[in-house]
């Protein structure tokens, strides 16, 4: 579905943005670029297809010139425009801006000043200076932009969620410990549970805000010193994700968390509603003339605007704000809702914990059943199970299932390889013995997009196969995804009453949130699951959830929010 040309053209559309604001052109035009950029970047049909359909300008942000744009490189393979910007800007200059510190309008003033032209010619510039007033950069912003440019050679830009949430709720406990703090939020874009991201923002209500920052920039896990004042602290931490801490008048502690959490595209369509009622929204309080009419409560913005408090994983300019107005936002899904998962690793083949062990922690969470499957024989490195050796786990859990008894149910299944060819790693006579099919695709990643969806149409095809896992093959910081055609991956899937998976291991969150979204669309059924292979893993579950989340799902969504009864019926009707 969404294929190379949309990655292509979106990544166009935010190089001319870039471009544009280097130069200093009108910021409308600049925005317009990057809303487009971010709408195709988030579609889930190819370009093509739209553009046959005569579409285009029904994609947010994209107009009738942008559209033309489209249909250019669609039909010749560049973007003139693009082709003159890049004369007259560098690409290696522009990539610069992403430098923490070095904005657009900071570089185009050093290029201007200096006539650098790369990072080379940069860290010449900077390397014996204490400032440079002719640009407005002085002692502590040159200190702030030489980190910017160690973390930007050292290749960091993003951290997994499953990575920096951890982090971010120890912190917000230590501040919330601190003499005189009364109220600690995580803001930004881990509030809003992004599968990835670039730093971590908190934010505090106290009495003494010196007091709180100085003792914030001294905790252990503090490398650097960005920052350090009586309402803001800014640090690197060890693993250089850099933290800022913000100390909030409890009058405007709601105002600043709604819009500190963003994302900027929500804030800026409620600022614009909020204007069209003569109403103001800022950080500092939500303002009718200059009457205060709220602000210490984040609900205060919404209600103003008459809406729904919007859950802050929604909160991507993605239709929340138009169902807020109806008071229509779905009612997510929930950790509390899962009654069992279904994709679980067991010693029989890669995992470490034995089935046993497995049930025993299924028992402490209270699941209604849990389901074991292990890796079929193709996955040598993963020590998958002959059909004779499936047959032995078969009766192991048969045994486990009367000393249960009343207290869990065991499913037996397994995660089958989807070979090269298309065909399941156990013939149907097999997999008609299970309670429960998984089918992956473990290798061929590099085939092209005709092999590879050919594949899993196949897999999905079979009459014994309930769930496709892992669907697009993701890792994140390692692997790219495969090169699939989801169109035709949703459209078997609905043909076949086949679910799909959203892997919740950090590295995958597989399916991402906006194939969730259109796979909830087409009325396809989904499963969260933890891959588990290590006792850890199980507390995953949770990253699951907020991918589903932030894809709008409702428990009625997701299978392993149903009973046994329902779900069981439900994978039979997959069985045709």
């Amino acid at each position: 579905m969404k294929n190379n040309v949309n990655t292509e053209i979106s990544n166009i559309f935010e190089r001319i943005a870039n471009i544009l604001e280097f130069k200093g052109e009108n910021i409308f035009r600049v925005v317009a670029y990057r809303k487009a950029a971010r709408s195709i970047r988030e579609l889930t049909s190819p370009l093509s297809k739209i553009m046959e359909e005569e579409r285009l300008t029904e994609i947010a942000g994209v107009g009738k010139d942008l559209a033309t744009y489209i249909e250019e490189y669609i039909e010749k393979g560049k973007i003139v425009l693009y082709e003159q910007l890049k004369q007259e800007v560098s690409e290696e200059l522009i990539n610069l801006s992403n430098i923490r510190g070095l904005g657009p309008k900071t570089l185009r003033k050093l290029y201007n000043a200096y006539n650098i032209g790369n990072l080379q010619d940069l860290k010449e510039l900077i390397k014996d200076k204490e400032e440079l007033p002719e640009v407005g950069l002085r002692k502590k912003s040159l200190e702030n932009l030489r980190q910017g440019i160690e973390l930007y050679e050292q290749g960091l830009k993003r951290f997994l969620l499953g990575v920096a949430l951890p982090i971010a709720e120890n912190l917000c406990e230590k501040v919330r410990k601190l003499p005189t703090v009364s109220q600690v939020e995580l803001a930004g874009s881990s509030r809003r549970r992004k599968e990835t991201v670039g730093d971590l923002d908190i934010l505090c209500v106290a009495e003494n805000g010196t007091r709180v920052i100085d003792a914030f920039t001294r905790f252990d896990e503090v490398k650097i010193i960005l920052a350090k004042g009586s309402t803001k602290g800014s640090v690197i931490l060890e693993n250089n994700l850099q933290v800022d801490l913000r100390v909030i008048e409890k009058k405007s502690y709601g105002a600043a968390l709604q819009y500190f959490t963003g994302s900027k595209a929500h804030n800026v369509h409620l600022r614009r509603i909020a204007k069209q009622r003569e109403i103001k929204i800022n950080e500092y309080g939500v303002f009718r003339g200059e009457k205060r009419i709220g602000g210490e409560d984040e609900k205060d913005i919404y209600q103003a605007l008459d809406m729904a408090w919007i859950p802050p994983v929604l909160r991507e300019d993605r239709g929340e704000i138009e169902k807020a107005t109806e008071k229509k936002l779905p009612k997510l899904v929930s950790v509390s809702d899962i009654k069992g998962d279904l994709h679980v690793h067991s010693k029989w083949s890669d995992g470490v914990l034995s089935i046993e062990e497995v049930v025993q922690e299924a028992i402490r969470r209270k699941y209604e059943y849990i389901a074991i499957t292990d890796h079929s024989p193709s996955s040598r490195i993963a020590n998958g199970l002959s059909i004779e050796r499936l047959y032995d786990m078969l009766e192991e859990i048969d045994k486990l299932r009367q000393k249960f008894k009343g207290k869990i149910n065991i499913l037996s299944g397994s995660e089958v390889d989807i070979k090269n060819d298309g065909s399941l790693d156990y013939p149907d006579d097999v997999l008609k013995d299970l309670d429960i099919v998984l089918v992956a695709v473990h290798t061929g990643f590099k085939q092209d997009e005709s092999k590879i969806t050919g594949r899993i149409v196949d897999a999905l095809s079979n009459r014994y196969v309930h769930i496709l896992v892992h669907p697009t093959g993701r890792m994140m910081g390692v692997r790219e995804p495969y090169k699939v055609n989801m169109e035709r991956m949703f459209e078997t899937a609905k043909k076949h009453n086949k679910c799909l998976e959203i892997n919740a291991q950090i590295m995958r969150l597989d399916l991402k949130d906006i194939y969730v979204r259109e796979a909830i669309r087409r009325g396809i059924k989904l499963s969260i699951a933890t891959d588990t292979h290590h006792p850890g893993n199980f507390d995953y579950m949770k990253f699951g959830i907020y991918t589903a989340q932030k894809g709008w799902a409702e428990t009625k969504d997701i299978i392993n929010t149903y009973p046994l009864p329902k779900l069981m019926m439900l994978l039979k009707k997959a069985c045709g």
